[in-house]
């Protein structure tokens, strides 16, 4: 029964952030671009107050897939970084982090490119 509440949890987190994000489009004039930028620095900046790490606690995926987990994801690299390298870990640390989730987007979307026929609208 515990599994069933953690997916549970990741689903209504991870809709609600969704649902959020989804209002913002419809109900503001903001772009979706300058909302996924709110959400990764939304992110970034609750990862690094350490609140993030309570919500991907509590909601597993549900918190880590939405864009603000990526931004948690960087929030923790930098801090990393700092704490091996010092300053230049300011520079490093979030693109460390984040390497593995870049490196599966840019591949995936090769071989999306290769299988189906891309072209602009």
């Amino acid at each position: 029964m515990e599994m069933f509440w953690e997916y549970f949890n990741a689903f209504w987190v991870g809709g609600l952030i969704c649902a959020l994000a989804q209002i913002l489009v419809d109900k503001t004039k903001l772009t979706p671009a300058r909302i996924l930028v709110g959400f990764v620095v939304l992110g970034v900046i609750l990862g690094g107050l350490g609140l993030y790490e309570k919500l991907v606690d509590f909601a597993g995926a549900g918190a880590t897939v939405p864009i603000m987990g990526f931004g948690n994801t960087l929030a923790k690299g930098v801090i990393k970084g700092i704490e091996e390298k010092g300053f230049l870990g300011v520079f490093t640390g979030g693109a460390t982090a984040a390497a593995g989730g870049i490196t599966a987007a840019i591949f995936f979307g090769f071989l999306a490119a290769i299988f189906f026929k891309p072209h602009q609208k």
